[in-house]
C-alpha cells in the first residue's frame, strides 16, 4: 500500500512482493552508460547511489544506458517531429535498415541470399512471426502438392479407361485396397477409383495433422501464447498448453534423438502416376514440420553455448525434413558475441533469424524477422502486421546501432571479444578459488553466465530454503546489490545461475569490482553464514 494515496500495489504487485523478500525492489532513477542510479531515503532526504548493471537489459544494451550518439539521433528525430504513426506508406529508413543487416549477414555467413525483413517491438513478437510466416509457408506447400496429387488422379482414370495403362495387383495390395469383382488387370475403373480413394483418404488424415516444432531443452523463446510453447520451462509453458502447439524438444548431447523424431513424426503422401503403361504409387514427404527453434546461446537457460556437433546435426534435420530453422538471436545477436550473430560462429545458417533487445539501443522497442528468399512467401505481408512496428523513430535508431557496431572496421566486435574475454578470466578466477562453492563459468563474449553449485543441502536452513525455493539467485543477487552496488539477476529458467551482460563500456576496475563481489559471496556460501547476506540499505 502506497501511504501518500493509499492507493494499493496494482501494477504486478505479487512480483513486486517476490522482489522485496530478496531486496531487489529498488526504484531506479538515473541510467548512464554501465551505471544505474537508484532512489534511497537517507536521513530524511532522497539521495541516488550508483549500481553497476551487469543485467544490461537482459542483454539489450550493447553500449550502454543512455549512449550520447543514440540520445542525439533520438533526440534529433524528436525535435523534427518524425512519424511515429505512418502505417500503410512507404519507409524507406526501414528498407535502409533491412539491407544493412543484409550486408552484415552476408558478410558473417557468406550467403548470397537475400533475406526479407518483417519488423515488431520485441524479441517475442519476432519469434512469433517466424513461426507464423514458417507455418503459412508449411501450408501453401502442402496445398501447392496436394493440388499436384489431385491433378494427377485425372489422367490416371483416362489411361486405364482407355487401355493405355494396367493396375497392377501390387499396387492394390500396397495401398490395402482390394480389386472389385469382376475387373482384371487391364480394365477396372472401379479399382482406380477404390486406389484413389483411399489415396484420398490417407493424404487428408495426414493433412489433418497438427504441424510439429522442434525447439531445444532449455531453450526459451518468450512468453506469448505461441512463443511460450516453444519454451522448455515447464512452469511458464504447462498452465497454458491446452492453447499451444506441438512442441518436440531435443536434450543436447544425443543427435540421434533427431533421427529418431524423424522416423517417429515423419510421413509419405501418396500419388497415383502412370509410368510405361503401369500405373504406380509415388511417395512424397510429408511437410509436418514446421520450424525448428534453436539460441546459440541459450540465456535464460542458463547461458549455455548450443555445440558446434549439435549444430551440424540441426543444419542435417532441417535439410533431411525440409524444416526451418529460426534461430533466436534475441539476446545473443547484435554484437554481444563479437559478431552480428552468435550463430555465425558455430557456421550455422537460419531459414530465418529474429533479433531484438540491442537492436533498439536501449532506447527504442525494436525487433526483426528475417527470412531467406527462398522460402519467403509475399502474402504474409497481407496477413501479419503490428500497429508500432517500422516506424521511423526505431528503424533510424537501430540504424545508428548498426552504424556503432560497424564503425572503424568492427571495433565494437572486438570490444566486445575482449572485454568478455577479460570478463570470463575474473569469474573463472572466483570459480578457480571456489570450485566447492561455484559449478561452472560459461557463455562467450559478454554475454556470461556463472553457476554456483547446489545449495539445497546446505547446512545453513536459510541458504538451502532459498534453494529450495527456487530464490537462492535471487538472495546472492540482492546481496550483490545491497553490500557492493552490482545489479545482476539469475537466469530465468535456471536460477543457480548469475547473467553477466554488461555493454562494451566495460571497464578493468568494473571488472574488479565483479570479481571482489563474487569472491565476497563465495566466502558466505562456504561459510555457510546467511547472517552475513545484506538484502537491505
Amino acid at each position: 500500500m502506497n501511504s501518500e494515496n493509499a492507493v494499493p500495489e496494482l501494477a504486478e504487485p505479487n512480483l513486486r512482493a517476490l522482489l522485496a523478500t530478496a531486496g531487489l525492489d529498488v526504484e531506479y532513477v538515473r541510467a548512464e552508460g554501465n551505471t544505474l542510479y537508484r532512489r534511497s531515503e537517507t536521513g530524511g532526504e532522497s539521495v541516488e547511489i550508483p549500481v553497476l548493471d551487469c543485467a544490461g537489459g537482459y542483454g539489450s544494451l550493447m553500449f550502454g544506458h543512455n549512449h550520447p550518439e543514440l540520445l542525439a539521433v533520438a533526440r534529433r528525430l524528436l525535435d523534427d517531429h518524425t512519424p511515429v504513426h505512418a502505417q500503410f506508406s512507404s519507409h524507406p529508413y526501414a528498407n535502409s535498415l533491412a539491407a544493412e543487416l543484409n550486408r552484415i549477414i552476408r558478410r558473417e555467413t557468406g550467403s548470397e541470399e537475400w533475406y526479407f525483413a518483417t519488423f515488431a517491438n520485441s524479441g517475442a513478437e519476432a519469434v512469433e512471426a517466424a513461426v507464423k510466416h514458417a507455418e503459412l509457408d508449411r501450408v501453401l506447400r502442402l496445398a501447392e502438392l496436394t493440388e499436384r496429387i489431385e491433378a494427377t488422379g485425372d489422367q490416371v482414370r483416362a489411361a486405364v479407361d482407355s487401355g493405355a495403362a494396367v493396375l497392377p495387383d501390387e499396387v492394390l495390395t500396397r495401398l490395402g485396397v482390394e480389386r472389385p469383382a469382376g475387373t482384371g488387370a487391364a480394365g477396372g475403373a472401379d479399382a482406380v477409383e477404390a486406389a484413389l480413394a483411399k489415396i484420398t483418404e490417407e493424404n487428408a488424415r495426414l493433412r489433418a495433422k497438427a504441424p510439429v516444432f522442434l525447439a531445444l531443452e532449455g531453450g526459451f523463446h518468450g512468453k506469448l501464447m505461441g512463443s511460450v510453447q516453444l519454451t522448455h520451462n515447464a512452469g511458464y509453458r504447462e498452465p497454458f498448453a491446452a492453447l499451444g502447439v506441438r512442441t518436440r524438444f531435443v536434450p543436447d548431447g544425443r543427435p540421434e534423438a533427431l533421427e529418431e523424431i524423424l522416423k517417429e513424426e515423419g510421413a509419405t503422401l501418396l500419388q497415383l502416376v502412370v509410368e510405361d503403361g503401369l500405373v504406380r504409387v509415388v511417395e512424397h514427404p510429408h511437410p509436418v514440420f514446421c520450424a525448428f527453434l534453436v539460441e546459440p546461446i541459450q540465456g535464460e537457460g542458463g547461458i549455455r553455448p548450443l555445440s558446434k556437433e549439435l549444430a551440424r546435426s540441426i543444419q542435417a534435420f532441417g535439410e533431411a525434413a525440409d524444416c526451418p530453422v529460426v534461430i533466436d538471436e534475441v539476446q545473443s545477436g547484435m554484437g554481444r558475441t563479437g559478431a552480428l550473430l552468435a550463430s555465425s560462429h558455430l557456421g550455422l545458417r537460419g531459414d530465418y533469424y529474429a533479433l531484438a533487445k540491442s537492436l533498439g539501443g536501449g532506447l527504442a522497442k525494436a525487433s526483426v524477422m528475417l527470412v531467406r528468399e527462398s522460402r519467403y512467401r509475399p502474402q504474409f505481408e497481407l496477413v501479419h502486421s503490428s500497429t508500432f512496428a517500422k516506424d521511423s523513430f526505431s528503424c533510424h535508431i537501430a540504424l545508428k546501432v548498426l552504424e556503432l557496431l560497424e564503425a572503424d572496421d568492427g571495433r565494437a566486435y572486438r570490444q566486445a571479444t575482449e572485454r568478455g574475454a577479460a570478463l570470463h578470466g575474473a569469474l573463472e578466477r572466483v570459480r578457480a578459488a571456489f570450485p566447492d562453492v561455484v559449478k561452472d563459468v560459461r557463455g562467450k563474449g559478454l554475454m556470461l553466465g556463472f553457476e554456483f553449485q547446489d545449495q539445497s543441502l546446505a547446512d545453513d536452513e536459510t541458504i538451502a530454503g532459498a534453494a529450495g525455493t527456487g530464490m537462492f539467485g535471487y538472495v546472492i543477487a540482492g546481496h550483490l546489490l545491497h553490500a557492493h552496488g552490482i545489479r545482476t539477476f539469475p537466469t530465468a529458467s535456471a536460477t543457480n545461475t548469475l547473467r553477466f551482460e554488461p555493454s562494451v563500456l566495460l571497464t578493468d576496475d568494473e571488472i574488479g569490482r565483479i570479481e571482489k563481489a563474487l569472491t565476497d559471496a563465495c566466502e558466505i556460501l562456504r561459510a555457510q553464514a546467511s547472517d552475513r547476506l545484506v538484502t537491505s540499505s
